[in-house]
């Protein structure tokens, strides 16, 4: 059966909402809200005794830069047309201005708490011996240091500014941090108000002398008003205020610009100046600075948040001591697969073997890139092809590919543009390609690419095999470290096949048919997952056996969420393990009572997407239809972007996906959040002697089952319905 008379067959019957109570925009989760619920929960991990001090910092940090970003992007957008007059609704029902209302006051809370939490653990970093300075605590021997480092490191970069008409008011750029200041003359008595930016390449916390013993730091702010005498020389401090800015970040791009790349770095330079968004600002600032800032900054008193405590909470990742393991997670080293080992490295031959599944960050990422270095430097290799959505600033990758293109291969790279926050990153890398002879193409003006995908294709004999590699994360050795992610390396023809359609689409766009293994957005992903879970709801209204079980970070798509409902009326069994927003409403009786859903937030992000069909069978995996992707299942990803479905094939790769990773997944009870039909989170209840099963945990101590084909874990937990 081919992929399109699969969609035919499968949506015969239309999925149709139960009529009931529940009918209407309140099935549905506010989206923003949904997010600022998962943003709680890394909150709450700073506070979580089980995890180590210095991580619990890290998650306050992250806290911190989830809620900055936030209000750049999403809440930007909202507040520009809560101000344009605009009423259209969400999904479920609301306004932008409503809307921004119940976001203003839960974010406000979470500002609250995250202070609280900074609060708790300053005091227990003091006890760990890490202790953060007022200036007027250090010793002289320290007071002496503070001055040199200040005269050597800090001030030469920095830009005191007095503000009166011959000096306006400067710009401060997106997360910009400054200190304003009311300055008095000491010859005459003139007052004079003044701004201190703080340069973004300065560290926040300047590192005092260690004895081995005590860790001391002195926040720059500290530093900067302890010598205000060298940067304003006759005149004496009579009140200061520190605040931090953020601006809109979203980018806008002409749907016609002829030259993409110039049009992104002039919509670059427009970020930076976007409006203000928020305003933060330290409590109890002066009356006529305050008046100062906001006039200047054109920010309504809506707009200004005062924090009674430390400004800048992002920046608590420098205080994340390497030199302090025992307030750390235990180090933990990525293995090299098996199969891999014993083929020598030779990557080419461990792909011809089987399909080779890895499982990010328990698997080491340098497999994958091996991969591209091994294909870069054979002789036989003739073409590579490679997406690029976020990669590392010295991305070996990238430069595998340079070496691949001076040694004359055709390497083809597509680099998305509108990757957010890394488009400049993006446009160096693709110039660095085009420098050393790589086709560079951007894919399409309209949607991002997103999808994940190697294609490298080497000379065997008298033909061409095509290897490929489908991957959940972005091609960033970085951040592999930390992401959970799936990577599949192939040498199947209808892989292949399929994958060199994708790439030709996006640089020609010739649109791909009669696709074997694959679907791909904005074309068919959106209608392959409904045609699925309609046949699950088929299975179960004929009595057979209809569960589904899935994971990803974020379910927002109505259209998808209204499957969901459907099938649960017809009586499919759905597990869903989603990380952050959920907007789906689970349990509710008559709507989505077979429906359960939860949240992991522990070590490492959970970033992989994984959907599994029973397929009229339920368990054993080998049954049932298992597929991974670079989508989650909202509009922008099944509607405009470039994703992919990946339907795994091979029985050993569906054994691990399904067998040991979603099991495992629906298994963890020490770093999951269980979500009520109320949109509550709660923790399992776990006693205070209890081991819980911890899924990072088990990954880390357990190999997998794709080292040489075998069933790697001895206690992989049993695969079942999510509990209530």
């Amino acid at each position: 059966m081919t992929h399109a008379d699969f969609l035919k067959a499968a949506i015969k019957t239309p999925i149709t909402l139960p009529k009931n109570d529940w009918d209407g925009p309140k099935r549905y989760f506010n989206r923003e809200l949904s997010w600022l619920a998962f943003n709680w929960r890394v909150l709450e991990e700073a506070e979580n005794p089980r995890v180590p001090l210095l991580e619990r910092l890290r998650f306050l940090s992250i806290s911190a830069t989830n809620l900055d970003e936030f209000f750049t992007v999403r809440v930007a957008g909202l507040q520009a047309l809560a101000n344009a007059g605009n009423t259209t609704l969400s999904n479920d029902g609301l306004n932008p201005a409503q809307q921004m209302v119940l976001i203003s006051k839960d974010a406000h809370e979470l500002l609250q708490a995250q202070q609280r939490v900074w609060i708790d653990l300053h005091k227990m970093l003091d006890a760990e011996n890490i202790t953060l300075l007022a200036a007027d605590n250090l010793t002289e021997a320290e007071q002496e240091f503070s001055r040199n480092f200040f005269m050597t490191q800090v001030f030469p970069v920095l830009s005191p500014l007095a503000i009166d008409p011959a000096h306006p008011f400067p710009f401060i750029p997106n997360e910009g941090f400054s200190l304003a200041l009311k300055l008095e003359s000491l010859h005459d008595g003139r007052p004079l108000q003044a701004l201190l930016p703080i340069p973004q390449q300065i560290d926040r916390f300047m590192r005092l002398p260690s004895d081995g013993k005590v860790e001391r730091f002195l926040p720059m702010e500290e530093l900067l008003l302890l010598h205000l005498e060298a940067l304003f020389p006759g005149y004496k401090a009579k009140g200061s205020c520190a605040f931090r800015v953020l601006r809109n970040s979203d980018l806008e791009v002409e749907d016609e610009a002829e030259d993409l790349v110039r049009e992104f770095e002039v919509a670059l330079k427009r970020r930076r100046r976007g409006d203000v968004v928020r305003l933060k600002l330290s409590t109890n600032a002066p009356s006529d600075l305050r008046r100062l800032i906001t006039r200047e900054l054109k920010v309504e008193d809506a707009e200004v948040v005062e924090i009674d405590g430390m400004l800048g909470l992002t920046d608590l990742s420098e205080l994340v001591l390497d030199s302090r393991p025992d307030l750390l997670w235990p180090s933990f080293t990525p293995r090299l697969p098996e199969r891999v080992r014993d083929f020598e490295g030779d990557m080419f031959a461990a792909i011809r073997q089987k399909d080779l599944l890895l499982h990010h960050p328990y698997e080491t990422f340098d497999t994958v890139v091996r991969f591209i270095e091994q294909a870069a430097r054979d002789p036989d290799v003739v073409a590579i092809k490679q997406t690029f959505y976020r990669t590392s600033r010295d991305s070996p990758i990238v430069s595998a590919l340079c070496e691949a293109a001076e040694m004359g291969k055709s390497v083809t790279a597509l680099v998305e543009l509108k990757a957010r926050f890394d488009e400049a990153a993006n446009i160096r890398q693709s110039r660095r390609l085009e420098r050393a002879g790589a086709h560079v193409v951007y894919g399409f003006i309209n949607y991002k690419t997103h999808a994940k995908i190697s294609i490298v294709v080497r000379r065997e004999g008298d033909k061409l095999v095509t290897y490929t590699h489908f991957g959940t994360g972005n091609y960033h050795p970085i951040t592999a470290r930390i992401y959970t992610d799936l990577s599949l390396f192939s040498c199947r023809s209808a892989l292949g096949r399929d994958a060199t359609k994708v790439f030709n689409y996006l640089s020609g766009y010739a649109q791909p048919e009669a696709l074997e293994n694959l679907a791909i957005a904005p074309l068919n992903l959106k209608s392959t997952l409904l045609a699925n879970i309609n046949r699950e709801a088929e299975f179960a209204r004929n009595g057979e056996p209809a569960e589904i079980w899935a994971k990803m970070n974020s379910l927002v798509e109505p259209d998808v969420i209204d499957a969901l409902y459907g099938a649960s009326d017809a009586g499919v069994k759905i597990s869903l393990v989603i990380r952050g927003i959920c907007c789906l409403r689970p349990g509710i009786k008559g709507l989505s009572e077979n429906i359960r859903v939860k949240s992991i937030v522990g070590r490492f992000l959970e970033h992989s997407r994984i959907v599994c069909f029973g397929n009229g069978y339920g368990l054993p995996a080998k049954k049932a239809k298992v597929y991974f992707s670079s989508a989650d299942w909202m509009g922008r990803n099944l509607n405009r972007r470039v994703e992919t479905l990946v339907q795994a094939t091979n029985a050993t790769v569906k054994a691990q996906i399904m067998g040991q990773i979603m099991a495992a997944n629906l298994a963890d009870e020490a770093q999951s959040w269980i979500l009520s039909g109320d949109g509550t989170f709660e923790r399992p209840k776990i006693a205070d002697d209890a081991q819980p099963f911890n899924c990072h945990r088990f990954f880390m101590e357990n190999p997998s089952l794709s080292g040489r084909g075998k069933a790697g874990a001895a206690d992989v937990p049993e695969l079942t319905h999510t509990k209530e």
